[in-house]
């Protein structure tokens, strides 16, 4: 009798074909014809998104998934609360990307369609082998927990660095192998130039896209780990965090500004989750330095830590509007700024 730790490979299946037919509705339907994709119609997709991923949590894998309790439904909803987190600090990186190669508007939907695909290809991977990983080797949890505070201390003090296709060795790779057309050719990744095949600068977008993304897998994949261990958890949650990142680009790409202490809380989150990892016992007897923290503890925790940070961001912002006018109006008459 199968339990949820050994889901059957019919109901992996079901999953994602399911996730691919809402990814063809997406892009053969809704958004065959490229267009910009405006605020309110973000704001939808995005609020459709969540809604499919709570619901999947709360109604839908507890009657598809046998032995389905609700710890595993607090352990989901936890990584996908942190998974959505650092996706978040993708999109401001995203958002330099698409600025750095000035990507007209109506074709970034269809580069974060197929950069998302690729993504979901490469989580899938590296969540299969860090879970072989951990279940041979126990003791690499420890040192994803050790990763994971190194990481997040080192996020809380580097400043965020612009774009750099030439330090990025994919792209420096697709540009020795095609050449590359000097315009944009629609939303087409190759074109006939000059009587060769070669790419496109949206090719070259989207390869920055992918590269990008497996940079922050590195640091997602460890995380959630961090919270559970079970592989379906792990690769359900991790999927309706990045399926709800294209709406969510289009969201918060012009409230970048409003959140200024998000990183700062996403690398609180990263040493939480790192010491987490560290003291867990992991299912072992427990020694005098280690201790279970309940997951539901977690989930407040996280929860905590990201409102705390975004309500930061927006009082702080705020108060620079308040102040601004203040400031303009105690110049003496007549100085401008240089």
């Amino acid at each position: 009798m199968a339990t949820w730790i050994g889901v059957p490979p019919w109901q992996w299946a079901v999953f994602i074909v399911v996730i691919l037919f809402f990814l063809a509705l997406d892009l053969g339907v809704f958004h065959r014809k490229a267009h910009v994709v405006g605020f309110r119609e973000a704001l939808a997709w995005t609020s459709l998104w969540v809604t499919l991923s709570l619901l999947f949590g709360f109604l839908i894998a507890p009657r598809m998934v046998e032995g389905w309790t609700h710890q595993e439904t607090v352990e989901y909803i936890t990584g996908y609360l942190v998974e959505l987190s650092l996706s978040m600090d993708n999109v401001f990186v995203i958002a330099m990307i698409f600025s750095y190669f000035r990507v007209p508007p109506q074709y970034q939907h269809r580069v974060l369609f197929w950069g998302i695909l690729g993504a979901l290809v490469m989580r899938g991977i590296m969540i299969a082998a860090g879970a072989a990983l951990v279940k041979k080797f126990l003791w690499t949890l420890y040192v994803f927990g050790a990763f994971l505070v190194v990481t997040g201390i080192k996020m809380l003090f580097s400043r965020q660095e612009g774009v750099h296709p030439e330090r990025n060795p994919v792209i420096r790779a697709a540009r020795r192998w095609f050449p590359v057309t000097p315009d944009y050719v629609g939303q087409q990744f190759f074109a006939r130039w000059n009587g060769r095949r070669a790419i496109t600068p949206l090719m070259l977008v989207l390869l920055m896209v992918e590269t990008t993304d497996l940079i922050f897998a590195v640091d997602s994949i460890p995380a959630i780990f961090g919270i559970t261990t079970k592989p379906f958890i792990v690769f359900t949650s991790n999927v309706f965090a990045i399926l709800g990142l294209r709406s969510l680009y289009f969201v918060l790409a012009n409230l970048i500004n409003l959140f200024r202490y998000l990183k700062t809380g996403l690398s609180v989150v990263l040493v939480f989750i790192g010491v987490k990892m560290l003291v867990d016992p992991h299912g072992q007897p427990a020694r005098w330095w280690q201790y279970d923290l309940p997951t539901t503890t977690a989930l407040l925790v996280v929860a905590t830590i990201l409102s705390g940070s975004i309500l930061a961001s927006l009082i702080h912002g705020l108060w620079e509007r308040r102040a601004s006018p203040k400031a303009s109006a105690s110049s003496p008459p007549g100085q401008t700024d240089s």
